[in-house]
């Protein structure tokens, strides 16, 4: 165990729970009405969330209404984003055209807010799941497509050559040599891009949503639930601490083979 993990270790094991803690007793002692104890957030998420039959793995009616269409727009729109961001990126940083004229677009499409385009895509595909994938779509693709423009660019120079010299078609080239020596950099921007699913995901549902995560939050914030409103968030952030830990299990899996060219060349 190296000493950073061993640190990680620690804090999960140690420094979590006195924060937790901490927070249980500072707004015990506050008595604030907007920030109630963490004990009272975990029941009441239990209570709305998980406290269905055995049969349904415990969800109840409102995490079957909420719970799994957000689940089910963030995959998707993930998915969505990521195909097309791989597919664009190899393509535009394997020809030094394409990347000459797309590029500055790339760069101005990047740099404009996806929150701030959520009008639009009420106007276009008004309130529902469209409007929402399309969301999570243009939130999420911009890290995936610029890394794998890079990582596509840059593949050496010499791997390329010995696909010619072995003769190897175009699609060889492509699943044996590029995707390979992108990969590292296809993966980075694909982790990126899982928070940000979850991000626009929640902003979409806050918006033009009748039901999901985010409209549960923004109804509870109506009513006046605060526990609800917080059971909410810290639901999100444990599906994203859920996410993040999948992937980096995945992609460790996939690129396992990377590490060990990168040790062996040391």
């Amino acid at each position: 165990m190296t000493r950073s993990s061993f640190w990680r270790r620690l804090a999960w094991y140690w420094l979590l729970p006195v924060a937790v803690i901490a927070w249980e007793l500072a707004t015990r002692s506050a008595q604030a009405a907007y920030f109630p104890p963490p004990s009272r957030i975990v029941a009441r998420l239990h209570e709305m969330w998980f406290s269905g039959p055995v049969w349904r793995a415990f969800l109840t009616d409102e995490a079957v209404a909420d719970l799994l269409p957000s689940l089910g727009r963030l995959f998707t729109g993930w998915a969505m984003a990521c195909a097309a961001g791989v597919l664009a990126g190899v393509a535009l940083g394997r020809s030094y055209l394409l990347s000459a004229l797309v590029e500055p677009l790339v760069h101005f499409g990047r740099s404009v807010p996806p929150a701030t385009l959520l009008p639009v895509f009420l106007l276009l595909f008004k309130i529902g799941t469209p409007m929402e994938l399309a969301s999570i779509v243009y939130g999420v693709i911009w890290p995936v497509l610029i890394n794998s423009m890079d990582g596509a660019r840059h593949v050496d120079r010499q791997y390329i050559e010995t696909g010619a010299v072995y003769r190897l078609t175009a699609w060889q080239r492509l699943t044996r040599i590029i995707l390979p020596a992108a990969s590292p950099k296809i993966f980075a921007g694909l982790r990126l891009s899982v928070s940000l699913a979850l991000i626009m995901m929640v902003i979409s549902e806050l918006v033009g949503s009748s039901e999901g995560i985010g409209h549960r939050m923004l109804e509870a914030q109506s009513q006046f639930d605060i526990p609800a409103m917080w059971a909410g968030i810290v639901l999100l952030g444990l599906l994203g601490i859920a996410l993040n830990t999948a992937f980096l299990g995945i992609e460790r899996l996939l690129l396992s083979w990377h590490r060990g060219a990168r040790a062996n060349g040391a």
